[in-house]
């Protein structure tokens, strides 16, 4: 065998690897959001402090009322229910979510890439149930 022929067949054995690897067969399900609350804010600033999960309503309502938030604070059951945020300077802004079988959820916020003066966001709960991690990380208590 020659030394290109090895090369060739070494590359399919590592896709072949990458492709066969616990990790890439996990399959994702779309995660339902329940409820979702829409806007702008003027102080770009603001975007910073936005943690992507919230897990209680301490930390919902410090965002809330950082955000100036015109609707009512929802009232959610933490137990049941899991709120995730995305922002973008873009002037839209779509949220979703994936949770693989091993119970790692994935957050997608899906933004126009122009640009517009302060931030969008987008919040969102979504049920709680099979949620191990976040992204690989321990969900938040």
């Amino acid at each position: 065998m020659t030394s290109r022929q090895v090369g060739i067949l070494m590359g399919f054995a590592l896709v072949a690897v990458f492709l066969f690897a616990p990790g890439a067969m996990a399959q994702r399900k779309p995660v339902k959001l329940n409820k979702e609350w829409a806007g702008s804010v003027e102080d770009e600033k603001l975007a910073k402090e936005a943690p992507a999960v919230i897990t209680n309503a301490k930390d919902l309502e410090k965002v809330w009322k950082a955000w100036k938030i015109a609707d009512k604070m929802p009232e959610i059951d933490f137990t049941k229910e899991i709120v995730i945020v995305s922002t973008t300077v873009g002037s839209r802004l779509r949220l979703s979510a994936v949770l693989d079988d091993k119970g790692d959820l994935r957050i997608l916020g899906l933004a126009t890439r122009d640009l517009r003066p302060g931030f969008r966001y987008v919040i969102g709960t979504i049920n709680k149930e099979g949620i191990k991690t976040i992204e690989g990380k321990e969900l938040p208590k």
